[in-house]
């Protein structure tokens, strides 16, 4: 399995809302860095344990928007919902030994356009 399916099977591991699943494909080393709120989850188990724990409304679902790969290192863009939550992930993830062994999420939140550009750009 190349690496841009290695991340492909992580984001199919998460639809299934089995998180401890989802933690076999990660490296023994496993770090999860979310720079936007200043946490680090450490390993395996601590992955699997707060997922399960998080408090969710329905079923996660995941789709995959865009993947590109080069060398060690994939980035996904992924739509992640609750059924209440609509959001939008952007994950670089480094692959080590047919494993995720390190992954950076920026969780964007959408806002208003403001009025002023209107004139230059158009809303999607």
């Amino acid at each position: 399995m190349n690496n841009k399916q290695i991340l492909e099977q992580f984001w199919a591991t998460m639809e299934t809302n089995d998180f401890h699943a989802v933690a076999q494909l990660l490296h023994d080393e496993y770090t999860l860095e979310w720079p936007q709120s200043g946490e680090r989850i450490r390993g395996r188990e601590n992955f699997a344990g707060m997922n399960t724990a998080y408090p969710a409304d329905g079923r996660w679902t995941f789709q995959i928007n865009h993947i590109a790969a080069d060398g060690d290192l994939v980035v996904t863009d992924v739509s992640v919902s609750d059924g209440k939550l609509h959001d939008r992930c952007i994950t670089f993830s480094t692959i080590r030994n047919d494993k995720i062994w390190k992954q950076i999420e920026f969780w964007p939140e959408p806002f208003n356009a403001p009025d002023w550009r209107t004139q230059w750009v158009e809303r999607i």
